[in-house]
């Protein structure tokens, strides 16, 4: 099937074959015909499947400038939310239809303004409720999309979902896409969609083209691993993945310290710092990112050739979405996974779950790293720091 063969408008076909799209990918083939005949979808799709071209070309063959906001698209991050809009605008460069992404991290005067002459909003669930509570109507609203909506479960915006469809027109078109359906999902589906259709794909990783590795090591010897690792590899993008921001941040530190340029990512960070920390890989093709699982999934970055697993996952399905970020598009990924002791039962429990059987490698020989240790502060009788310095040190 060719995207020449699906019925969208000549306009959409143009830009689409402009952005160098030929064949339609197994998320788009099953659910563009389904969403033109205003069916409800629920689909199943991994990081990668091509998701925002199913969901966004059926969906823009429909819609009409000028008629108020008559398509929400709902994203858990900042970072999603500006790669849908960037990714609906291209499709839609024959239309000139007014797409407006709509987050957190910035004043909220430009996009009161720009969502008054919008056709499409592209927001996140808070932000969005802030507009809602400054007079944004979404009346005229004929397309939902909970575009990865087990994560915005995961962090917490399932009351904020609820709240906004109330106030979304019942007679609608809804498109739930999610790796997971988590019983409060559905529990939405029953509630808000009209008979759906399920449509499923496979994830997007060449498991050819893949290699996985696990190494056992101990916790005191991580970094020393890492940095070893690194420092052997070749020229390429790289996210490390810690399990928390603080870690995150932590970790960076630390590699800067062993002359690795690693820039940490994490949803603490003000909007301008993420975004820049992107564009400079896109602009060199290089470099290295800590990162939480917000970048495991909708951060559009090309090329990674190595993905580390530093700390281990939450979940296993977690696992399958950050080494989905390489082994795309024909070229090789390489996956490492650090695995303590004190890991090994839940990283046996993953592989289980997940039908795998990664190979444990044998540690290579590599430089233990000394790290400098707090100095030791005497603390006042009713335990708090004996002198401001104590404090200095621990706000770095």
């Amino acid at each position: 099937m060719a995207f020449a063969t699906l019925p969208l408008a000549p306009p959409i076909l143009k830009a689409v074959h402009e952005l160098g799209y030929t064949t339609p990918t197994e998320i788009q083939a099953q659910a563009i015909p389904l969403i033109l005949q205003g069916k409800d979808i629920i689909g199943h799709s991994q990081t990668g499947s091509g998701k925002t071209a199913a969901f966004g070309l059926p969906m823009l063959a429909q819609i009409r400038q000028g008629n108020g906001i008559q398509a929400l698209i709902l994203t858990p991050t900042r970072e999603l939310c500006v790669q849908v809009s960037d990714a609906l605008k291209g499709f839609s460069k024959y239309l000139h239809l007014r797409i407006v992404p709509v987050f957190g991290g910035v004043g909220l005067g430009p996009q009161i303004h720009a969502t008054k002459s919008a056709d499409i909003i592209v927001a996140t669930p808070g932000r969005l409720m802030d507009l809602m509570q400054r007079g944004l109507r979404l009346s005229t609203v004929k397309y939902l999309v909970l575009d990865e909506a087990d994560r915005m479960l995961d962090m917490g915006f399932i009351r904020d979902i609820e709240k906004i469809l109330q106030h979304v027109p019942r007679q609608r078109q809804t498109l739930l896409f999610s790796a997971t359906l988590d019983p409060k999902l559905r529990a939405i589906v029953h509630k808000y969609m009209n008979h759906p259709v399920s449509v499923q794909a496979k994830t997007h990783v060449d498991t050819s083209l893949l290699k996985e590795t696990a190494y056992n090591v101990q916790h005191s010897d991580k970094l020393s691993l890492l940095v070893h690792l690194l420092k052997k590899q070749g020229p390429g993008i790289t996210i490390i993945f810690s399990s928390t921001r603080y870690g995150c941040d932590k970790l960076a530190k630390k590699l800067k310290r062993q002359n690795i340029d690693a820039t940490p990512i994490h949803g603490g960070l003000a909007q301008n710092k993420r975004i820049n920390a992107i564009n400079a890989l896109h602009k060199h093709g290089q470099g290295i990112l800590v990162a939480t699982d917000v970048a495991s999934r909708g951060l559009h970055i090309s090329n990674i050739s190595h993905v580390y697993n530093y700390d281990l996952p939450q979940a296993a399905d977690d696992y399958v979405h950050r080494i989905g970020r390489t082994a795309r598009a024909g070229k090789s990924g390489e996956a490492i996974t650090f695995v303590t002791p004190e890991d090994a039962r839940e990283f046996r429990n993953f592989m289980h779950q997940l039908h795998r059987n990664i190979p444990v490698a044998p540690l290579p020989a590599f430089e233990k790293i000394v790290e400098p240790k707090m100095p030791y502060v005497p603390h006042k009788p009713h335990g708090k720091p004996a002198h401001r310095q104590f404090w200095k040190h621990r706000r770095r």
